[in-house]
């Protein structure tokens, strides 16, 4: 049984305190969770396994005062608040495993910091050079559509657990899709806006890189993720039968060996 702990970190000269969950041992791997939050805690444990993952909430409130939201929302200034956090974590160079939009911030941070990741695994991210995706409370959209748009299998036993959450709609958003969900359904959405212009140094990213999709991804097609095959150079996708958006929540263990094997090679 793998057991997690949580670390708090002071960055942004001390105006943001991040939380950051630590478990594992061996080979250091930062996780970047999506819009979702940190509902992954299966899947990190079983990364775990082999490896010490870090899985940071994203910046956006100040000092543990709720009502005090300091914005990180420039690409550039992303990266440079996720280098400190490598530097306070002394984690001189590492592998990024982003989901989502943290695979959005995963490639940020890549293309401008390249040499402090060592290999990069993407599951799913979402369009880097596509202005078609907006960002949706999902708070707003009805259960059957979630489960529908999120999951290859609606009524399967990944979408049962991610939907066996609190009746109350405030404890709800906090264990759906964490800090960042939960300030998006009072209106302070603090999201960081990744570069659109990534795709003009998308190919600075020459570590090696995992893409993984599932196949039934109604959000981001897995055709799209050829086209992150095409721009990076060390690139290979995998793609996934039976999984959608939520992949390494339908498929954890497969997610994990697969990224497993690649992060041991």
């Amino acid at each position: 049984m793998v057991t997690a702990h949580e670390q708090r970190v002071r960055l942004w000269q001390g105006k943001i305190d991040t939380q950051v969950t630590v478990l594992g041992e061996g080979s250091p791997v930062v996780f970047l969770h999506g819009p979702w939050g940190l509902h992954e805690q299966e899947f990190l444990a079983r990364l775990a396994e082999g490896h010490r993952v870090y899985a940071p909430r994203h910046p956006g409130t100040s000092s543990g005062d709720p009502d005090a939201i300091y914005q990180v929302n420039h690409w550039w200034d992303l990266v440079v608040y996720y280098g400190e956090l490598l530097d306070r974590l002394e984690l001189p160079t590492t592998a990024l495993v982003g989901h989502s939009f943290g695979g959005m911030v995963a490639c940020e941070i890549a293309a401008a910091l390249p040499e402090r990741v060592s290999r990069l695994v993407l599951l799913a991210p979402l369009g880097l050079w596509r202005d078609d995706l907006p960002v949706r409370n999902w708070m707003l959209v009805p259960e059957a559509a979630q489960r529908a748009t999120l999951f290859a299998d609606p009524t399967g036993e990944a979408a049962d657990r991610f939907f066996a959450l609190p009746d109350d709609s405030t404890a709800r958003a906090d264990a759906q899709a964490g800090f960042i969900w939960a300030q998006a359904c009072t209106g302070k959405f603090v999201w960081p806006i990744p570069d659109k212009g990534l795709k003009k140094h998308i190919h600075r990213l020459r570590m090696p890189t995992l893409i993984v999709w599932g196949q039934e991804d109604r959000i981001v097609p897995a055709e799209y993720g050829r086209e992150f095959v095409e721009r990076i150079p060390a690139a290979r996708l995998e793609l996934l039968a039976g999984a959608g958006h939520l992949l390494h929540l339908e498929r954890p263990d497969e997610v994990a060996r697969l990224i497993d094997r690649f992060l041991d090679a």
